[in-house]
C-alpha cells in the first residue's frame, strides 16, 4: 500500500518560462493556505524555453527565498505523477481566464483519471494579473526598448528582469 499524500502539501507545476509577478501571486496565496508549497517546474518537450530549467529554478529561488514553507523542484513528465511522488494531496492550479478555466477542468479530470487520490485546487488569479502571460513578457523583451525595464517591472519580479533582457539582447 502506498504511503498516505499529505493533504496539507500542495504542488503549483508550470514552466514557469519567466516566472511572472501573476505566478508570485499564487505563490505567497497557496503558501498561506498550506503548511508546504512545492513549485514544480517542468520540462515541456513541445515546448523551447527561453531560460533552462536550472535557470528558471535558480529566479524562482531567488524571488521566493523569503518563503520558509516553499520549496523550488524541477520535473519532468507528468504533473500528477510528480504531486504523487512528493507525497502531496494536492495539485495547485492558477486560472486568470474562461479560457484557462476550461483547459485546467479538462486537464483536472484528466489528473483525476490518472491518480484519484490527488485533489486540484484553482485559485483566481488576482484581477492585476489576469493579463500577464508569458508571450506578452516575451514580445515585450524582445521588440521593446530603453524603456523595458520600466515596462517589464509590471509584469514580472525584479529579478527576472535583468536576465530576461539579456535572453534578447546580449545572446
Amino acid at each position: 500500500m502506498p504511503d498516505p499524500l499529505d493533504p496539507r502539501h500542495a504542488v503549483y507545476a508550470g514552466s514557469f518560462d519567466p516566472l511572472t509577478l501573476g505566478h508570485v501571486d499564487i505563490i505567497r496565496r497557496g503558501a498561506g493556505l498550506f503548511s508546504r508549497l512545492t513549485v514544480a517546474i517542468g520540462v515541456n518537450p513541445e515546448k523551447r524555453p527561453l531560460f533552462t530549467l536550472d535557470e528558471r529554478i535558480s529566479l524562482t529561488r531567488d524571488v521566493l527565498a523569503d518563503q520558509p514553507n516553499v520549496e523550488i523542484s524541477g520535473f519532468t513528465g507528468l504533473a500528477v505523477n510528480f504531486v504523487r511522488e512528493c507525497g502531496a494531496a494536492v495539485l495547485l492550479r492558477g486560472v486568470r481566464t474562461l479560457t484557462d478555466i476550461e483547459a485546467e477542468f479538462t486537464m483536472s479530470l484528466a489528473n483525476r483519471a490518472l491518480d484519484p487520490q490527488i485533489e486540484t485546487v484553482f485559485l483566481m488569479s488576482s484581477e492585476k494579473f489576469t493579463h500577464i502571460s508569458s508571450s506578452l513578457i516575451k514580445q515585450i523583451a524582445q521588440l521593446g526598448d530603453e524603456h523595458s525595464r520600466d515596462r517589464l517591472q509590471k509584469f514580472v519580479p525584479q529579478e527576472v528582469i535583468g536576465p530576461l533582457l539579456w535572453k534578447y539582447h546580449e545572446e
